[in-house]
């Protein structure tokens, strides 16, 4: 059976609420980088082809994908919590931050958000959460590609700036060869102290 891809839409539609957003992070689980957020409004029953959790993509649809759903979209933003966010509050609390940012960012005023995972940030407007939402949800999946094309369009930029830490490769998560480099280098002002006490003994 197919899935359908705009079920949770649509039951939101058939409550009444008109702009409905989906939003889903990217980087909560790296060592280094800011955590990114991105809420997305498509139109009514638009179904973007070859969109899904942008984890199944390759990098090189992920980037196609990107420029479409930004064309397509009613509205979109982009939003992120930063490394200094994320050591002060904890990366929970800085990935509803960069949510919110997100959702409060829409030129086009959100009165409904789907939410990817168990937890919602604080927003003015009704929501709801999705656990594997970006599996599951058009508006969310198209969220999970904006929010993980932008970072780790950072993540490039850092590799230029710090290339020892071959930032291009992994994109700030705990490889073999982002720990070496850890060791070997010790952290620059994009690593989140907070994650390598274990690895900095």
């Amino acid at each position: 059976m197919k899935m359908n891809w705009l079920a949770f839409e649509e039951e939101a539609r058939a409550k009444g609420y008109q702009h409905i957003c989906g939003v889903d992070e990217a980087g909560r689980g790296p060592l280094a980088g800011p955590v990114c957020a991105a809420a997305v409004i498509l139109p009514a029953g638009v179904i973007i082809e070859g969109v899904n959790d942008s984890k199944k993509l390759s990098e090189k649809k992920r980037e196609a994908l990107f420029e479409i759903i930004k064309t397509e979209a009613v509205s979109y933003a982009i939003a992120f919590s930063t490394v200094e966010e994320i050591e002060e509050l904890n990366i929970l609390n800085a990935t509803m931050l960069a949510m919110k940012r997100a959702v409060e960012g829409l030129d086009v005023k959100a009165d409904y958000a789907m939410i990817d995972g168990n937890r919602l940030p604080h927003l003015s407007i009704d929501s709801e959460c999705i656990v594997k939402g970006d599996a599951q949800s058009m508006s969310i999946a198209c969220a999970s590609i904006l929010a993980k094309v932008s970072r780790d369009r950072l993540l490039y930029q850092y590799a230029r700036e710090y290339p020892q830490y071959h930032f291009d490769k992994h994109k700030g998560y705990g490889t073999k060869v982002h720990v070496e480099a850890l060791k070997e280098y010790g952290p620059c002002p994009y690593h989140r102290r907070s994650f390598l006490k274990k690895i900095l003994k």
